[in-house]
Order: structure tokens, then C-alpha cells, then sequence
């Protein structure tokens, strides 16, 4: 049992927003159970989006966790494909200093993130929409009761980022590693949520899909690094399904709607970090590879403050 106040935490409930972990694709490339849908830019709205990702995970997560587990680790907390560590890159803060912090990581997924926060002695909460995400996270983290809904050290929450379940200043700082917001209609909704729920002087800090990859094909060789696409077309691509139901939604916003979505819900943006592609990274994952990182940035990481 974490030493926080339990009263901010609500465990299973309803719907809710977001993907979960790094690595979500532009194209919905993981989406193998899916390979029939047909893939459209349309308007969507704040439910059809919600639906579409949490049946989306539901369905999907033993793929993704098997795909990609190796490489996320049990306990890393990974901002990106790139492999930015934030045992490496300190965005939140010097790791000595997050000992007793109360944090909110929104997508946690299998909270391997959360779990990395943990071992540095923070209380985490681990929010995300799914509740197969959410299991993985119960069985990596250990030989847990099977209606328990903690994981060693880490609270799980399943809710909607968009109406956070906690108190007005309940968090010191909040993270999100490629969850809920490339995923939502409406971000500055979840942004505010979040602001709410931080105290004063807290950080926030979230990792995106770099908004210049919606110019390109979600193609790693050489294929994908001729522009296919207007960067400024902010229609949110759909894999639907036959019914023209929404299976798969994911929107785009330019990098200077990310910057005024922040500013709009009240934070003070501090660093935006476009991480460059290490040399020992050889892997590919959907769209990102070691060809295209050495070009064109990938990943986007937002360092925010809500001011005193």
C-alpha cells in the first residue's frame, strides 16, 4: 500500500481518454486485429474518440506489451521510441528529489513509468483508459491478488483524462510518455484537468508524437522521408470499421497548437525537448528508425509549470 492519501484515489471506474505508453504510430501501424479497417481523415468528436481508443487498447494490449515490453523494461521509464530515459534526461526533476513526491502519470499502460517512479521512492498513480493495459501492469508487477488494484508500490486508476478522479491539488507532479493526449479531441480539456489537480508550483510534463511526422508517410526507409501530407491539415485520421464506426482515432495539432493548448490551460511552458536518435538504438518501431531519427525529430516532450 502506497503512504498517500488513498482518498484521491478512486481505483476501477468508467470510461476514459488516452493511450497508455510510449509508441503510439500515426497509422495505428500496431493495430494487427485491425487490418481491415478503413483508414479515412475525418472530424471526431470527444466520445467517438474515447470508444475508439479504449476498445482499441482493450483488444490490443497483449500485442503491444509482447511487441514492445523488452524494450519499455519493467521498471524504465522510456519518454519515447528514441529510448530517452528520464534516469538520463531529468525532466522532472533530479531523480534524488522525487522521494515522497505524489505523481500522476496519465496512459501509464503497464506502468512501467510508474514503477520507475516508485523505485525512486514517489508515490505514483498509474491512470489510463484500459483495463488490459491496466492487468498487464498487475501481472508485471508482480504475484498479485486477482481483484487487487494495486501494483507493488504504485496505485492503478482507470478513468478519463479528461475528468481526472482526484482532488483540486492533489499531485506534485503529473507525466504522461505518449498517453491520452495525441489520442484526445479536445487536449486543452486534459490539460486543465491536470493543472487543477497539480499544486501550485507542480510540473507537467508529456511526450507526443513530433507534430512535423504528420507531413511525412508513417513509413521507416526511405519511403518515409518525402513530405505526403499538408502539415497544416488538422483533420484526425480514423481506422473505421465497415459501419464507419471509429476503431482506431489519433489527432494532430501543430506544434504551435501544442504550445498554445499549454499556455491556454494555464501553464507556463519551460523546455520543449526534441530528442535526437542515439547511435545504439537499432530498432524500428512503426514509423520511427534509426534512418529517419537522424533526419527528422520524432518525438516532442512538452516541460510545463503550473506557476504558484
Amino acid at each position: 500500500m502506497n503512504q498517500h492519501d488513498d482518498s484521491a484515489v478512486t481505483g476501477f471506474t468508467a470510461t476514459a481518454t488516452g493511450s497508455p505508453v510510449p509508441g503510439g504510430t500515426e497509422g495505428g501501424a500496431d493495430s494487427a486485429a485491425w487490418d481491415d479497417a478503413e483508414a479515412v481523415r475525418r472530424t471526431t468528436g470527444e466520445a467517438e474518440s474515447s470508444r475508439a481508443s479504449r476498445g482499441w487498447w482493450d483488444r490490443n494490449a497483449d500485442e503491444y506489451q509482447s511487441e514492445h515490453g523488452a524494450f519499455l523494461g519493467d521498471d524504465r521509464f522510456v519518454w519515447g521510441p528514441e529510448g530517452l530515459d528520464e534516469a538520463e534526461a531529468g525532466l522532472l526533476g533530479p531523480a534524488a528529489e522525487l522521494k515522497g513526491l505524489r505523481v500522476l502519470e496519465i496512459g501509464a499502460g503497464a506502468a512501467q513509468c510508474s514503477r520507475w517512479l516508485a523505485a525512486q521512492g514517489a508515490h505514483p498513480v498509474a491512470l489510463d483508459l484500459s483495463h488490459r493495459q491496466l492487468q498487464h501492469a498487475l501481472r508485471i508487477g508482480g504475484d498479485l491478488p486477482a481483484q487487487g488494484t494495486e501494483a507493488p508500490g504504485v496505485a492503478l486508476v482507470q478513468a478519463d483524462a479528461g475528468v481526472l478522479p482526484f482532488a483540486d491539488g492533489s499531485f506534485d507532479l503529473a507525466c504522461s510518455a505518449y498517453g491520452a493526449v495525441p489520442f484526445v479531441a479536445d487536449p486543452v480539456r486534459v490539460f486543465r484537468e491536470v493543472h487543477r489537480v497539480l499544486r501550485p508550483g507542480g510540473r507537467w510534463v508529456f511526450s507526443v508524437t513530433h507534430p512535423i511526422r504528420w507531413a511525412f508517410p508513417d513509413e521507416p526507409g526511405p519511403e518515409g522521408l518525402s513530405v505526403a501530407a499538408s502539415y497544416f491539415d488538422r483533420v484526425p485520421y480514423v481506422e473505421q470499421d465497415e459501419q464507419g464506426n471509429a476503431v482506431y482515432v489519433e489527432h494532430h495539432r501543430t506544434l504551435g497548437d501544442r504550445v498554445r493548448d499549454v499556455v491556454a490551460a494555464g501553464f507556463r511552458l519551460e523546455d520543449l525537448v526534441e530528442p535526437e536518435w542515439p547511435a545504439w538504438n537499432t530498432q524500428e518501431w512503426g514509423g520511427w528508425s534509426p534512418l529517419r531519427g537522424g533526419l527528422i525529430p520524432g518525438t516532442a516532450i512538452f516541460v510545463c509549470r503550473r506557476d504558484p
